[in-house]
């Protein structure tokens, strides 16, 4: 499970930048999002259709809006500007869990080497805890999906999040230790035939390990695109289909040097929420 220590730090900042902005006298919206999520990393063939939707699991997040549209500190709309009409900043703390195994060609019924059973008996879990900021941008105009002048609102987004990873992996072949080569793809890391020659003067036996649960820090990047609909005065329904870019290839507890599928870790998260308008 996550260290209790980075939620309390994430419900403190997230805290923070809600007093701060209500004393600029921004308004304030509170919303919930889940959905599933399609994780891509170095289980089984990345373009492989059996793979992307085979290790797919879920998300869920608490979001928070600074709407620079209305102030909340005289229940008035801001100064008229492009920006406070079309801007948001969104907020979010959030949390995703995909179970891994390799699927697809390299592990179907006529594959029936040992390195085929390696790669079925390879088990892995992707599970991230998320921090971050989006802008998102709304081209038509906020004031007026507010004032019910039309019922939806879509909406594109960029940002930054500050990601917690805690990779889980596992055998079930031999002796059961995943850290034991002999267990694992041999590909990986035993058969050098089809990876990258080390730099010279490095021995072969320094290789990096494929497989390491250690947990991690790092950053990545989220793109979404979505609508919203409005439900009440002070209530929304959101959709949204976002794609989070890791900067590091630990994520899923696997990384090995395959041509084919040595990509950086990244997820597709389809969400729904319900946003409610807190001034």
């Amino acid at each position: 499970m996550l260290n209790l220590k980075y939620l309390v730090c994430a419900l403190w900042l997230f805290l923070s930048v809600h007093e701060a902005s209500a004393q600029l006298g921004f308004s304030h919206e509170l919303g919930v999002i889940a959905g599933p999520v399609q994780f891509r990393s170095d289980f089984g063939s990345r373009q492989d259709s059996k793979t992307n939707f085979g290790n797919s699991g879920y998300g869920i997040g608490i979001v928070h809006y600074i709407n620079f549209s209305y102030r909340a500190d005289c229940n008035c709309y801001t100064t008229d500007t492009y920006f406070n009409d079309h801007f948001k900043l969104r907020n979010e703390i959030s949390y995703n869990k995909t179970k891994l195994e390799h699927l697809g060609q390299w592990v179907g019924p006529d594959n029936v080497t040992p390195d085929a059973d390696r790669l079925r008996a390879h088990k892995g879990v992707a599970e991230n805890f998320d921090i971050g900021t989006q802008i998102e941008f709304f081209p038509l105009s906020i004031r007026d999906f507010q004032g019910f002048a039309y019922s939806f609102a879509p909406f594109v987004s960029l940002g930054v999040h500050y990601t917690y990873s805690t990779p889980e992996a596992s055998t079930t072949y031999g002796d059961g230790d995943v850290y034991n080569p002999e267990n694992i793809y041999s590909f990986w890391y035993r058969d050098y035939t089809r990876l990258p020659p080390l730099p010279a003067g490095v021995p072969e036996s320094e290789r990096q390990y494929p497989i390491d649960v250690t947990p991690l820090s790092h950053f990545s990047m989220v793109a979404s695109a979505g609508v919203r609909y409005k439900l009440t005065k002070l209530s929304d329904l959101m959709l949204d289909l976002r794609w989070q870019y890791y900067f590091n290839d630990w994520v899923d507890g696997l990384n090995h040097e395959l041509s084919f599928n040595k990509n950086t870790d990244w997820l597709v998260w389809v969400n729904v929420g319900y946003i409610y308008y807190l001034d």
